[in-house]
């Protein structure tokens, strides 16, 4: 660009060039365009200094006040515009666009409306309106004005896709599809339509109608990578996983190979069966990306089903150190821990889990059992206590308690609990029988559950 090369030869020597409005606009956007907003203001305040009563340089200007969140400088300096130059629909737009910022969106909408007045470029304004109804949550109304964008212009994805999340967002799948289909008699060779109209059936679980948009897709564009991926997953849905395999292995052709597209190819070699390829590929997409604690997740998955417990607990605890949250992992911890008979380490795994909020009956009663297990009935004791607090009236908890009283010589206790145990499920007292035989061969505990049986 001449003017570019020349204004900043201008700022080395200091010497005065002049440039006309459209010119230093050229040298403005180009600076704004490269993130350079220092040089963008140093070619504003010279173009004011050249041409003070330029409303164009005057509303970039505002543009860059609103982008530094100098609204109320923006605001005065607009509304001096507007004062100056009423029909300017730019000046609507750039107070629109400052409203918005602020979250004033429906201010900004009233701002928008009048712009409409006066603009020559309706499909931008629409568009425009359509992003603050977007914000309001008016899904209809965003909808109603992004469709003015396609009547300017079939092509115009981007009003397409807002289109199409507005009808997600109010789960009007059904709606999305009649959308759709209208648009692709219209224009029937669009790619992104019947990517879209295939997500519509996926989330429907119309596998079949899915798979035939996705087809079209990918005829259409044969190097649209989302139509092949979002293929893939259909075909995973209908358990062809060979095809879905083909699939992933295009994008990875098509482009760079991603860690998704490894691990899902991990995912469906796991589902025929072959631990072997599905292992080389989970490898492969943590290769691509180590820090996909979902990677390390399922490598150990499969190496728990393959009785590799040692790495399994290796992959698994990677997983966590990149997820200390996710309760799933302490679960599987606690688990994989307990099959290598590591019996701290899986309580502390499932006391983990109830730390993060995940306090199942069921968690309780393994963490209980673990102790009950190693003969440390303080801790069985403790752990069944903290549970009868948020679980009340749950057999499990209770027969545990009066088997452990009775264990640790608390025999009034146990045939409290014992009692309770029985009255909320009698059933069960038979698998307790076979975990804790002497509590139910004594004599006063035998009579109780005779009692229970007669009435």
């Amino acid at each position: 660009m001449m003017s570019l090369s020349k204004f900043e030869e201008m700022l080395k020597t200091n010497d005065v060039y002049f440039f006309d409005t459209t010119e230093f606009e050229e040298i403005i956007h180009y600076y704004l365009d490269d993130g350079n907003t220092s040089m963008a203001k140093k070619a504003v305040y010279l173009a004011l200094e050249q041409h003070p009563d330029s409303a164009d340089i005057k509303l970039i200007q505002a543009e860059i006040m609103v982008f530094e969140d100098k609204l109320t400088e923006a605001r005065l300096l607009l509304d001096n515009l507007l004062a100056i130059y009423p029909y300017n629909d730019e000046v609507y737009i750039q107070i629109a666009n400052l409203l918005s910022k602020d979250d004033k969106h429906k201010e900004a909408i009233d701002f928008l409306v009048k712009a409409k007045e006066y603009t020559d470029d309706l499909a931008d304004v629409s568009a425009l309106l359509g992003m603050e109804y977007l914000y309001l949550d008016d899904y209809e109304k965003s909808r109603e004005h992004f469709s003015v964008c396609l009547d300017f212009d079939i092509e115009d994805y981007q009003a397409l896709y807002n289109i199409i999340y507005c009808f997600e967002m109010e789960s009007c799948h059904i709606e999305a599809i009649t959308f759709l289909e209208d648009y692709i008699n219209k224009n029937p060779y669009c790619e992104v339509a019947w990517h879209q109209l295939g997500r519509q059936y996926f989330v429907l679980k119309d596998y079949k109608r899915a798979l035939k948009a996705f087809d079209y897709a990918v005829v259409i564009d044969e190097a649209f990578i989302g139509g092949y991926v979002e293929k893939a997953k259909t075909l995973e849905k209908l358990d062809r996983y060979d095809e879905a395999i083909e699939n992933y292995q295009i994008t990875l052709e098509l482009d760079d190979p991603t860690a998704f597209a490894y691990l899902q190819i991990g995912e469906c070699y796991k589902k025929k069966n072959n631990a072997t390829k599905a292992i080389y590929y989970y490898k492969k997409a943590l290769h691509e990306d180590p820090l996909l604690d979902k990677g390390w997740m399922l490598l150990a998955i499969v190496c728990n089903e393959e009785k590799a417990y040692d790495k399994a607990l290796h992959y698994l605890n990677k997983a966590i150190a990149l997820d200390e949250t996710n309760v799933i992992y302490w679960r599987y911890n606690g688990e994989i821990n307990l099959r290598l008979k590591f019996y701290e380490e899986a309580a502390e795994a499932f006391e983990k889990c109830i730390e993060l909020d995940d306090s199942g009956v069921d968690v309780w009663i393994t963490l209980s059992d673990i102790w009950i297990f190693t003969g440390d009935f303080f801790r069985a004791l403790n752990v069944l206590v903290r549970a009868k607090k948020q679980h009340h009236n749950f057999a499990e908890i209770e027969y545990r308690l009066g088997c452990i009283f009775f264990i640790t010589d608390q025999k009034k206790e146990a045939y409290l609990h014992l009692k309770t145990a029985l009255s909320l499920d009698y059933e069960y007292h038979l698998v307790m029988q076979e975990l804790y035989p002497t509590v139910f061969e004594d004599l006063k505990v035998k009579r109780m559950v005779l009692n229970f049986l007669e009435n």
